[in-house]
């Protein structure tokens, strides 16, 4: 299991995980980026917070109840 912090935000790549970056982050739910945008929009997945112009994130709050929504 993942270890989260109690409370904060993720950014994407931490979520969907990212094997090109160094070093590799392993994804928390694994789906492809296009597929967790989908996902987004229909309300499989929680909606993202704007923290800045380019920065989106969801909350730690949100993943915790999706990962337990999944089980």
């Amino acid at each position: 299991m993942h270890q989260l912090p109690e409370t904060g935000f993720l950014r994407l790549s931490q979520i969907i995980g990212n094997s090109k970056s160094q070093p590799p982050l392993p994804p928390i739910i694994p789906v492809k980026k296009t597929c967790w945008w989908v996902g987004v929009k229909t309300g499989r997945f929680p909606k993202p917070v704007k923290l800045g112009p380019r920065v989106t994130a969801w909350r730690v709050e949100d993943i915790r109840n999706l990962i337990e929504s999944l089980k």
